[in-house]
């Protein structure tokens, strides 16, 4: 069955699709159904959850969509599927130009900030990924997830559990594992957040792509890079960097950070320092 996609009531009453988002201009956008990749019995499975998720309907969430302007048919691009900290999904005015450089189309939801329960979190971010195929031309080999802070610790979670949807993620300043975590000075445990399913971590070792940001001054510096070390490295993942930003603090880094990120994603391999 054909999902579909509501733009605005009236348009979508008129059977107007994504002809009508301006490429290069911010635009809300919100779907009419979920697939069933984000249901109540995978996102239990895929999470080894024991609680049943509260009730969710996609219908009543909203999102903003941002096509680079030089988006075409036939001249597939990437998706940039962003999970706030706040009840925005706001980057700055630099991180947009990167995502147009890199021909990657943004979307983020409003109300998925680190109030929301998570499992709306990753149930937004799953179904903007799933919709969005119906609208445009995805190249399924670059389909992002990413966050900052608490959005990037729902991120690092859905590019595991989800490894099958997401072939990336980019975790700025936060990030979850699913071992507990010895900090690198012993002085610390971190302590497991999800129990992924075997055979997707097993996709998501072998195949998924991850970078971790962090900062000198990030107060998850520490975290961040036992979670590297102790987590992605130790449990075999073939392909994740960490980069930390020189004198960043616990703020979103500035738009060559970003760019290195995907870079590393695009390629599979180490950022050049």
């Amino acid at each position: 069955m054909l999902r579909s996609l509501l733009i605005l009531p009236f348009l979508a009453a008129l059977g107007f699709s994504a002809d009508v988002i301006k490429p290069g201009v911010r635009s809300p956008i919100t779907f009419k159904v979920s697939p069933q990749v984000s249901d109540n019995a995978q996102i239990k499975m895929r999470m080894h959850a024991a609680e049943t998720p509260p009730p969710y309907d996609v219908s009543l969430e909203k999102f903003d969509i941002i096509v680079p302007k030089k988006y075409k048919k036939g001249d597939p691009h990437g998706l940039f599927i962003w999970v706030s900290p706040s009840n925005a999904p706001s980057i700055s005015p630099e991180w947009e130009a990167v995502l147009a450089e890199k021909k990657l189309i943004f979307v983020g939801a409003h109300n998925s900030g680190n109030n929301r329960e998570v499992f709306a979190r990753m149930r937004m971010a799953v179904d903007a990924n799933d919709n969005l195929r119906e609208l445009y031309d995805i190249d399924d080999k670059r389909v992002y997830v990413s966050g900052f802070s608490g959005g990037g610790r729902v991120a690092s979670m859905l590019g595991v559990t989800y490894a099958d949807m997401f072939t990336g993620a980019i975790a700025f300043m936060g990030t979850n594992f699913y071992t507990d975590i010895v900090s690198l000075d012993k002085s610390e445990v971190f302590e497991a957040r999800y129990i992924p399913h075997e055979e997707i971590a097993a996709l998501a070792k072998a195949e998924g792509r991850y970078v971790l940001v962090t900062g000198e001054k990030d107060f998850n510096l520490k975290n961040t890079s036992a979670v590297f070390e102790n987590g992605f490295k130790k449990e075999g993942f073939k392909g994740v960097e960490l980069i930390n930003v020189p004198g960043q603090g616990h703020q979103p880094p500035k738009g060559e950070w970003l760019k290195k990120a995907i870079e590393f994603l695009d390629a599979g391999t180490a950022v050049k320092k």
